[in-house]
């Protein structure tokens, strides 16, 4: 892979080709058929940036590595994108269905254990997560703050629901940078428009 100054990070023609899987050939002829964007250096090779190609490979439904979505902190990967943790499955559910039903254009996605949030904030980058600070598996707290200290999770907005009734958990939590604080029995009125009035920003 390239670095150009200002640490521009861009793909050859044949490293797309083996994050594709396929032969150098079918890259070239993605690019001269204008499926995939990129640009010629002054020697002639093709150069393709990582935001063209996370875009591309999505289009054909080809996984995109951790590696290429690294490289793209920023770029949601799936726009108004919803992953909400949370182990107690009857609740989750309803809460997804529920914003399905709210808000509009909305990818939602559950975990419902902290292996299952990890796996899912890397391999999604989700918008926002609606998370259950006593999870199994994961200490809801430890998870604000890795969420808030790495760019491996596209850096989503965070919702903490809880029926934890610790007095200073509220004001701990927001130190960490959350954007919203709910107790446990939540108001899914109430959630749903602090849900839209994230994405309207």
């Amino acid at each position: 892979m390239a670095q150009c100054e200002g640490k521009t990070l861009m793909y050859s023609a044949l490293e797309v080709a083996k994050l594709c899987g396929v032969v150098n050939q079918t890259v070239i002829n993605w690019i001269k058929n204008n499926h995939l964007k990129a640009f010629k250096t002054p020697g002639g090779q093709f150069r393709v940036y990582p935001k063209d190609l996370v875009e591309f490979m999505l289009s054909r439904n080809i996984q995109v590595p951790a590696e290429l979505r690294s490289l793209c902190p920023n770029y949601s990967l799936f726009p108004n994108s919803l992953l909400i943790v949370d182990d107690d499955r009857g609740f989750n559910t309803v809460v997804a269905r529920f914003m399905e039903k709210r808000v509009s254009s909305l990818s939602v996605f559950q975990a419902f254990d902290g292996f299952e949030a990890g796996s899912l904030m890397v391999e999604k980058q989700p918008d926002l997560v609606i998370l259950d600070l006593d999870i199994p598996g994961i200490d809801g707290l430890d998870l604000c703050r890795r969420i808030q200290d790495t760019d491996r999770f596209g850096k989503p907005e965070i919702i903490v629901i809880t029926a934890l009734e610790s007095d200073d958990l509220e004001e701990n939590v927001k130190k960490l940078g959350i954007h919203s604080f709910l107790r446990k029995p939540i108001d899914l009125i109430k959630l749903a428009e602090i849900v839209q009035g994230i994405f309207k920003k």
